[in-house]
């Protein structure tokens, strides 16, 4: 701990708005508005006025030979205000930063609600969400899940998503036994180990069983958000996703990042290397399938319209420098 204090902290701008110089874990409630569905709870519901146009079943004209149309009707329509109850750290040393909650994960959110009610992509799959971070993605997407893995490493970023996993089972009535924290370290192997030090007895609640392996090599659906900021744990992230993707059933990755710039001696301009970095990794869709064989397996990726997302959570500013890729896996056979 003493270590820690010692370090550079960083801090996420959606805290802007927290208490200054609060130093303990800090509870932050992020609303966000849905039309009611069948299957949502219809409590907490408001009422928002929708402009919608109404048009006639046949044109028509009036004596003067003009063409009549229909005045836009006002319809009301029941929505569901709902709640993300969020405990996180206000700031934290850059290995900690898990424990804060960042733009991309509330993008990635908004993206998960915006799916969950315009398809039924997200019905009844079995998810993981990577480098969870405080879990809000995974506990989203639990609505219409039958399943989610919500993965990160290290006890402390482990246990405080396992208590936003219970804040917001209770607020959201979710089934709590659909959400499972579990460690995943990107550099060790899959299907995880159980591990033998001295923290194993405080970890064992965190640790895969070997049926929970084989539902997760099930998944249809991973999931990521701001694990895209240095160049090292961008190559273990593509590792950990080889190992994944090639396993079990087939995958699609949604992949939400903020670029983030810096100065740069060598190009003596301000750049994003990272984002830069992470391209890399990402073909095409027209290039896979003229590859040769040593170029496989690689990793699809295809750029979001984030225009057509919209926000549906409200406390954070989207701006222009974050995205969302959805990336696929290509590689001639499949294990």
């Amino acid at each position: 701990m003493e270590q820690e204090q010692d370090e550079d902290k960083v801090m996420s701008e959606v805290h802007l708005g927290c208490p200054p110089h609060f130093t303990g874990p800090f509870i932050s409630r992020f609303t966000f508005s849905l039309p009611s569905l069948e299957k949502r709870d219809d409590n907490n519901c408001c009422s928002s006025h929708i402009e919608v146009n109404s048009l006639p079943k046949e044109v028509t004209f009036d004596e003067d030979g003009d063409l009549v149309l229909d005045r836009r009707k006002n319809v009301t329509e029941k929505c569901g205000s709902y709640e993300f109850a969020i405990r996180h750290n206000i700031t934290s040393s850059l290995k900690n930063v898990g424990l804060q909650v960042w733009k991309a994960s509330l993008v990635l959110t908004d993206f998960v609600l915006h799916k969950c009610l315009t398809s039924s992509e997200f019905d009844g799959v079995t998810a993981i969400e990577l480098g969870a971070g405080t879990g809000l993605v995974g506990i989203a997407l639990a609505r219409s899940a039958r399943s989610v893995y919500i993965t990160d490493k290290g006890i402390g970023i482990l246990d405080n998503c396992l208590e936003n996993v219970k804040l917001c089972s209770r607020l959201l009535s979710l089934q709590e036994n659909r959400l499972h924290v579990r460690e995943l370290d990107w550099n060790e192997s899959w299907p995880p180990l159980l591990g033998s030090n001295d923290l194993f007895q405080t970890r064992l609640k965190y640790t895969w069983s070997s049926m929970e392996i084989e539902e997760a090599e099930s998944a249809t659906v991973l999931l990521a958000a701001d694990v895209i900021y240095s160049d090292d744990l961008t190559d273990l992230f593509f590792a950990i996703l080889d190992k994944l993707m090639s396993h079990g059933s087939e995958k699609v990755l949604y992949l939400a990042l903020e670029k983030r710039y810096n100065f740069s001696l060598d190009e003596l301009d301000v750049v994003a290397n990272g984002y830069s970095h992470f391209r890399r990794f990402l073909k095409d869709e027209s290039d896979c399938g003229s590859l040769d064989s040593a170029s496989f397996p690689c990793f699809v990726g295809k750029l979001v319209d984030l225009q057509e997302i919209p926000q549906y959570t409200r406390e954070y500013e989207r701006g222009k420098d974050v995205e969302i890729w959805k990336v696929t896996y290509c590689q001639k056979q499949r294990n």
